[in-house]
């Protein structure tokens, strides 16, 4: 029965059963054993007979009691890993998707900046004095290192371009060829240091397009295919700011990773750390994973303006290589509340720091004390982020959602 209804479903609904219907029931199922129980209002588009769906029931029977929906004391792994495989086997798949749900996509990435926004607006004086003080005490050593770098920019930061498109539609070898800078930019890494590979081609100077604000070249926001529900949106960099935020990216990885207690909290390059502290909270109960709608398009510019202020050369090098609008799809060019969608270099860092300063708002909230380095060292091997993926202790959960929740109210 099971195969039939797959069968029948396919042929009426298409390849969407398969790669949206199907790992939808498998996020329900898995809801389901993190609750211990079945609620009626999981498995959508399903068919019941008593408390569980009838769809795999023969599985189900073996991992939940069916008259109440309860998960039995000693369920079946093998089920488990059954419906698991069965209903999550599509999940991945990277067709694209249809131009519905491509147009819904880009709606909701404005809606998303609208939201960012309006929460500007309401961000409170003390939320925005508890950001910056835990920003401080987490990353003033980072930053500092960061603020010398920048300061000596001609010896310390290195650009380099990388091998994705960019707005102005410069590929591989052609983006040594730049010639357009921005006013903002050249404050802080002066295009005849940064873009002429000596003075001897002086001759080029004149050449360079130094742009003013107001006619910098906008960010140009594209879907690429993730899932068949739903593609990712991305923003597409100009050349100069790709290369520009390359020469920050790389100063902030080399004194991250000096930092002992920095590169167990944050993670850029490598996820391992994240997945096995998933897996062994998952086991013993002791740690949970905080999973943030839209994250990336969420951290706002005016909370990273805040926590980068008191390094002044810092703080005005990561708006310089910022992109201020965007060139969206059926809505023209928006100027842009949030710091920066996937596609900066910088966005991955950056977003990191903003979530681990949240989250330790919240734990000094659970605390019921102010935070001090002791502290810290306290929750070392306990919080993690690596980008919007975040681990932190079950004990300290609802407060960090709740100063998470900031973000996307």
């Amino acid at each position: 029965m099971d195969r039939k209804t797959v069968l029948g479903r396919y042929e009426h609904e298409g390849f969407s059963f398969l790669t949206i219907t199907l790992p939808s029931f498998g996020k329900d199922f898995q809801k389901s054993l993190d609750q211990g129980y079945v609620d009626r209002s999981l498995f959508q588009g399903f068919s019941w007979r008593a408390g569980l769906p009838r769809f795999l029931g023969g599985f189900l029977d073996r991992v939940f009691d069916r008259s109440s929906g309860v998960l039995l004391d000693d369920p079946c792994v093998d089920a488990i890993r059954a419906v698991r495989q069965l209903s999550l086997q599509f999940s991945k798949v990277t067709f694209p998707c249809s131009e519905m749900r491509e147009k819904a996509a880009i709606r909701e990435y404005v809606e998303c900046e609208m939201d960012v926004r309006r929460n500007d607006r309401v961000l409170s004086e003390a939320f925005l004095a508890d950001f910056r003080r835990i920003s401080s005490l987490l990353f003033r050593r980072l930053f500092s290192r960061v603020d010398f770098d920048v300061y000596h920019a001609e010896n310390m930061l290195i650009p380099k371009h990388g091998p994705g498109s960019t707005a102005d539609r410069l590929l591989g070898n052609q983006k040594y060829e730049l010639a357009e800078w921005t006013e903002r930019l050249e404050k802080i890494l002066p295009s005849g240091e940064f873009l002429l590979p000596n003075w001897s081609y002086l001759d080029q100077y004149d050449a360079i397009d130094i742009r003013e604000p107001g006619s910098e070249r906008p960010v140009k926001v594209i879907s690429v295919p993730k899932t068949m529900k739903a593609p990712r949106i991305i923003a597409v960099e100009p050349t100069a700011m790709q290369y520009a935020q390359q020469a920050l990216l790389r100063s902030i990885l080399k004194n991250l990773e000096r930092d002992d207690f920095l590169s167990g909290l944050i993670g850029i390059r490598d996820q391992t750390p994240n997945q096995r502290m998933a897996r062994d909270g998952s086991r013993d109960g002791s740690l949970a994973t905080l999973d943030l709608s839209e994250a990336s398009d969420r951290v706002s510019n005016q909370l990273v303006r805040a926590m980068l202020a008191p390094w002044p050369h810092l703080h005005e090098a990561v708006d310089a290589c910022r992109s201020r609008k965007a060139d969206v799809p059926g809505f023209g060019v928006l100027r842009l509340a949030k710091f920066a969608s996937m596609g900066s270099a910088l966005t991955f860092p950056i977003e990191a720091m903003v979530f681990a300063t949240i989250v330790f708002i919240g734990i000094e909230r659970e605390l019921r004390t102010p935070l001090t380095p002791r502290h810290l060292k306290m929750f070392r091997g306990e919080v993690r982020v690596y980008g919007d993926d975040i681990i932190v202790p079950v004990d300290v959960v609802q407060s960090s959602v709740e100063r998470c929740e900031i973000l996307v109210s």
